[in-house]
């Protein structure tokens, strides 16, 4: 777990500080990466239709200026420091999230709900009287969790006896 956790923390910070920058990078104008990503497609087509020099030229060079009004490097490169913050903050939540997740697992206290639904699947997947022993060696529960889980069931009703095992009401 602890391998992808880390993993996983990693991309998530690295990709959100360049997707920081990246927002930055264009003031957080996306209509106008657009436009320029349209205007360059227009300019792509005009050079592949044999276009003259001159027109070639002077699409170049609008091209150019939409580019230089869109972008701002100096910008982006003074944040970097803010931008690295964000892709820190977005690893810590991504750390902390899997954490939880980790700490829940390892304690054995799984929400109770799935718990309860593992439980129920198993008994409709089995299709006859179960024992914790079954339970415990065909489902992800351990034999703390399956005992626990059944018992609760039972005090509940939502699993009776029937012999030395548990059915469905």
């Amino acid at each position: 777990m602890n391998a992808a956790r880390l993993f996983l923390t990693l991309i998530s910070g690295l990709s959100t500080a360049l997707l920081a920058f990246a927002v930055i990078y264009v003031r957080g104008d996306a209509g106008g990466v657009m436009m320029f990503l349209r205007e360059r497609g227009k300019f792509k087509r005009l050079v592949t239709s044999g276009a003259a020099a001159e027109q070639i030229d002077a699409a170049r060079t609008h091209l150019q200026q939409l580019a230089e009004r869109l972008a701002a490097p100096d910008l982006a490169t003074q944040l970097i420091p803010l931008e690295l913050l964000i892709g820190v903050l977005s690893a810590a939540l991504v750390w902390w999230a899997f954490g939880r997740r980790a700490a829940r697992m390892d304690s054995g206290r799984e929400r109770p709900d799935v718990q309860e639904r593992m439980v129920i699947r198993f008994a409709h997947r089995v299709g006859r009287p179960f024992t914790l022993r079954d339970l415990s060696d065909r489902s992800p529960l351990n034999a703390e969790q399956a005992s626990l889980t059944v018992n609760t069931m039972l005090e509940r009703g939502q699993l009776r006896r029937e012999g030395e095992g548990y059915a469905l009401p």
